[in-house]
């Protein structure tokens, strides 16, 4: 009643994969693949940065337009007034 292992099952040998998909392409239509992968990448890298930047100009807008304003500045300003005599 005792099992037996089957530990002589070999393992497969390289030629035995299955084949993917890169082996079947060929080289001229994965470099276009490859190519178009980093153009979208650069296309969406320059997106982000576009983004960005104009998020920063947008918060330097909003604190010029603070800077402008005499109540948040008031409201907003040490009123320690002892410390500048």
């Amino acid at each position: 009643m005792a099992k037996k292992r089957n530990s002589s099952s070999p393992a497969p040998a390289p030629q035995d994969k299955p084949a993917t998909l890169k082996d079947l392409l060929s080289q001229d239509v994965l470099n276009k693949l490859k190519a178009q992968a980093n153009e979208a990448q650069a296309e969406q890298d320059k997106r982000k940065e576009d983004e960005r930047q104009r998020a920063v100009e947008a918060k330097k807008a909003e604190q010029k337009k603070l800077d402008n304003n005499f109540e948040h500045l008031l409201n907003n300003s040490n009123l320690d007034w002892h410390k500048y005599k």
